[in-house]
Parts: structure tokens; sequence; C-alpha cells
């Protein structure tokens, strides 16, 4: 069986990866429908950019972006929302979301109220002030344990699905983030499915950069699938991707090679 892959769909005139593509409802919901003919198992729907320096977005603009596409996508594919607001979430359920994907980790309630499921992850910070100097004493170790405990949470006020991310990127240098990814399985091995986002990610251009300049994200797809397959390989149920077609591709390949393995095994 392969790992789910969840299509990013920023709603956002300001977003690292994509600048604005899909801002306009029309765009949003075509690009989306797109990604259901790639082979997206879930779309995420995000109205507030969660990236580097990003201002916070007023809530009703947010419930502007992301409820009518929510609503439009939800009869063709299982769609999550990107959010940190509990009224955004909740709007969301309403209009066809069976998934919270929340950076704030806080949101657990209102996914048991809608008897949804609920992503948990990690971020030192938010997201204007997560890259200013982020500091671990064993990175690995502080955000296992507060994603079990986060995670405790949920299941204690009635959730049935509860996902954990180490947030790749977000509160973390790129030696925090390749530590997570190399020590995958310590989270893995909380009991938890395992979501995981480095797709397109800053940490990836760096990675790879020429003559000490970072790829562009939009350069950065070969990064992103190799990244993608590590966490599949080392447990991840789940990847949070940009290109879907060929993450797809990956995910029928490794969970191909798993079956094979288990059966000569």
């Amino acid at each position: 069986m392969r790992a789910l892959v969840m299509g990013v769909l920023n709603v956002t005139p300001d977003s690292f990866s994509d600048g604005g593509r899909y801002f306009s409802h029309d765009a949003a919901v075509a690009h989306g429908l797109e990604m259901v003919a790639e082979g997206a198992d879930i779309v995420d729907v995000g109205g507030e950019s969660s990236r580097p320096g990003a201002e916070p977005v007023a809530e009703p603009e947010e419930l502007r972006r992301v409820v009518p596409v929510v609503e439009a996508l939800s009869p063709h594919v299982r769609v999550s929302v990107d959010t940190a607001k509990a009224s955004v979430a909740e709007a969301a359920v309403g209009a066809g979301a069976t998934l919270v994907n929340d950076i704030s980790a806080s949101l657990y309630e209102v996914a048991a109220a809608g008897g949804v499921g609920w992503v948990a992850m990690h971020m030192r910070g938010t997201p204007r002030t997560m890259q200013h100097d982020p500091q671990y004493n064993d990175v690995v170790g502080e955000v296992v344990t507060f994603l079990e405990e986060r995670a405790d949470r949920a299941v204690a006020a009635g959730v049935t699905e509860v996902w954990v991310d180490p947030g790749i990127g977000f509160g973390k240098r790129a030696e925090h983030s390749v530590t997570l990814l190399r020590h995958l399985g310590r989270l893995v091995a909380s009991g938890h499915p395992v979501m995981v986002g480095t797709s397109r990610k800053s940490f990836l251009g760096r990675l790879t950069d020429r003559e000490d300049v970072p790829l562009p994200a939009d350069e950065r797809l070969a990064g992103s699938l190799a990244t993608a397959v590590w966490a599949m390989a080392n447990g991840a149920g789940m990847v949070r991707v940009h290109d879907v077609a060929p993450t797809v591709h990956a995910a029928m390949i490794v969970g191909d090679a798993g079956a094979a393995g288990r059966d000569a095994a």
C-alpha cells in the first residue's frame, strides 16, 4: 500500500511556491481538480501563507478565500483545510473538509466537534517569527515529545484520526530539518501516522545550491521528490506536495518495492 499524497492548494497572493497563481476562485478550483486527476488523495486548501515572515490574514478574508474552494472541491476529493483559526476550520468543515491541517497544533477540539481528522504540526514561534534564530538542544527529542503530547490531547478530546507532522522548515534551520528527516523513525515509532512536508522548501534550495546561490522554488523538484521518497521509505504515511503527479508515481514505486520486500521475506 502506498503512502497518501496531499496536494497543496494555496489560495493566497503571497505563497513562496507559486506566487499567487491560484489566488482567484476559478484558478484555485481548476488547480484542485487538476491535482485530483493527477492522483492526489487529499487536496489541502489554505488561505493564509505560512512562509517565513508572512503576516497574518484577517479572519473574514481567510474565510472568503477558503470556504468557496472547499465547497467546490469536496464532492470530488477529500479536502483538508490548512488553517490556524478555529472559525476558519469550523466553516471549512461545514463546507465539506474532513481534515484540519493545523500548523498551530491547537485545533483538536474543533476537529473533535466536527468529527473530522486532525494534523498536529510542530512549529517554533509563528510564521512571522519562526526563522528568527531557532535553537534546540535536541531537535528530534523536543519535536517528538511535543507532538506526542498534542496527539494524546486530541485522542482524549475524541479525535479518531490524528496525524503528526514534524514541521520541516517551520522554526528550524536547514540542519534541524535534515536531522529530523534522518531520525524520522523516532516519530513514526510514536504510533501516530506521520505526515511530512518538504516540498520546494528553502532548505532544499540551500542543500543543492550552485556557487552559494540557492535554487529557486520552481527548481526544487528533485530535492522534493528525494525527501518525499526518503520519508515514505522511513514510515511516513502521507506526504504534502506541490508536484502531485511525480510524487504519486514515486509513492507507487516505494509501495511496490516495500510489498516486494515483505513478500521476499
